[in-house]
């Protein structure tokens, strides 16, 4: 056995110990075990909600993306200080609703803020849909890791399957308690082997960040630059704000904001979470690092460029940590994803059909739901065979469609009309699959039109059939009320 292999084992049984402890003491309702009783201060806020964004695909996309793309990675830099900036005056609005009417998720919000208990639904079938994404997203990282730096010892099924069974548990014991606790450790590891990695594997395999990128030009010409066309400057700006109106229209990060204990915490937290965005750059530089060392990764084996670095740099011990680092980052965003949604199912689907289950019966029908969300999850992780950031712009694409109807409806009273939102999410989420079923692009349909058009993200595109479905019905039917 190497060495690597039992301290993979002990930070996986770290997690789950300090998942199952955190629940000590606390009630089996909806409102602690989803929202933690709206009592967490800024430090718990901010580990949240940064182990929710860095995720396996900060740890193996986001240098999959620099080994296989070149600067089109760069957007993940980006999109995240805008979305922090935004997070200032957006999160401390949603938290005071919230917190007003006692809601516990994304699609209570809706509901409740457009008197809709339709528009709460469709909110929940998005919000659900595209977690079930991103979820994925983390079991498939969660596979490439174990499997990788434990050497082939653990197939990437296996490693699925017990990361599923350790989510399931502590996920059941200790809902949002549990993702909070495990999410310290978390934090603080994947700074220290993200840090290091970007630093020490640029200089050990190529002397410096200035060879390395003069090496890889001259092995590469043009990668560093974007592309006049694809993946073009208009590409990578249209990217970046899609991204950034997404940010916090993911629904577990919405429901992390209600965990606070007051407004002021975002405030505090939207100072301090654009330096942490410094963490990707390292990740990136790490994967630049690999370009090469390790020739030959194409697709969605682009994911596997970090660690097969690290594979060749450094001792099986070594490995094994940076392995443990990578395991958290599936397992708290995980463990948030998996509370979100059965959240949301409870409220928005269980809730109507028995209306009268107290807040214990919702907290344990929504606890009961856990087991069943990540066993399709699982199966989904075990047959799809995309990369991980096409998952993620997946996810970007359906959830930014909640954001103009969320922004809309912020104010005094909503600046559209139930009507108005619901067609317009509809009309948004509908272009997203159209497109993504049939491969359409604006490139394909209008083959003359210049790039500077023609590249805009389809996310994008899908965005503003939204707006204008949403501002023609609410003014049809304002106008008729």
């Amino acid at each position: 056995m190497n060495a690597a292999l039992p301290i993979l084992a002990g930070f996986l049984a770290i997690a789950l110990l300090l998942g199952v402890l955190a629940q000590r003491g606390r009630s089996v309702g909806l409102e602690q075990w989803s929202v933690g009783g709206r009592g967490f201060g800024t430090l718990f806020v901010f580990l949240l909600m940064a182990g929710e964004i860095y995720t396996t695909f900060t740890f193996l996309g986001g240098s999959g993306w620099a080994y296989g793309r070149g600067a089109p990675a760069f957007y993940i830099l980006g999109y995240g200080a805008i979305a922090y900036s935004l997070s200032y005056f957006l999160l401390p609005a949603i938290w005071s609703y919230a917190t007003a009417h006692r809601l516990h998720s994304q699609a209570d919000f809706f509901a409740h803020r457009y008197a809709s208990p339709a528009l709460g639904v469709l909110v929940a079938l998005v919000s659900v849909a595209a977690m079930t994404f991103y979820l994925v997203l983390q079991l498939k990282g969660l596979g490439i890791i174990v499997s990788e730096t434990s050497y082939g010892a653990v197939a990437p099924a296996t490693a699925v399957w017990i990361g599923v069974a350790a989510l399931v548990v502590y996920v059941v014991v200790s809902g949002v308690h549990g993702s909070a606790w495990t999410a310290v450790l978390k934090d603080v590891l994947i700074l220290a082997v993200a840090v290091g990695l970007g630093v020490w594997l640029p200089y050990h395999w190529h002397g410096g960040l200035r060879p390395m990128f003069e090496a890889i030009e001259r092995a590469k010409p043009g990668f560093l630059t974007l592309p006049a066309k694809g993946m073009s400057p208009t590409w990578f700006v249209s990217t970046v704000l899609l991204s950034a109106a997404g940010f916090y229209t993911w629904p577990h990060a919405f429901a992390a904001a209600f965990t606070a204990r007051n407004a002021d915490v975002f405030r505090r937290n939207a100072v301090v979470m654009p330096l942490y965005q410094l963490v990707l750059l390292f990740i990136l530089l790490a994967g630049f690092a690999a370009v090469l060392p390790v020739p030959g990764l194409t697709g969605a084996q682009a994911d596997l460029s970090l660690l097969r670095l690290a594979k060749l740099s450094f001792a099986p011990w070594l490995v094994g940590i940076i392995g443990g680092a990578g395991v958290l980052t599936a397992l708290v965003p995980g463990s948030m994803l998996l509370v979100t949604m059965a959240t949301v199912i409870a409220k928005s689907v269980l809730r109507p059909l028995a209306p009268g289950l107290d807040d214990r019966a919702m907290g344990l029908a929504a606890r009961a739901l856990v087991p069943g969300i990540a066993l399709v999850a699982a199966w989904l992780a075990l047959h799809g065979g995309e990369a991980l950031v096409p998952l993620l712009l997946m996810g970007y694409n359906l959830v930014t469609q909640l954001f103009p109807s969320l922004v809309l409806g912020l104010g005094e009273r909503p600046r559209a009309t139930r009507q108005g939102a619901f067609a317009g999410i509809v009309a948004g989420v509908l272009t997203v699959i159209l497109q993504t079923r049939s491969g359409l692009t604006l490139a394909r349909v209008f083959p003359g039109w210049p790039a500077a058009v023609t590249d805009l993200n389809v996310g994008v595109v899908a965005l503003a059939a939204n707006v204008a479905v949403l501002a023609l019905v609410s003014a049809l039917t304002r106008r008729r009320s």
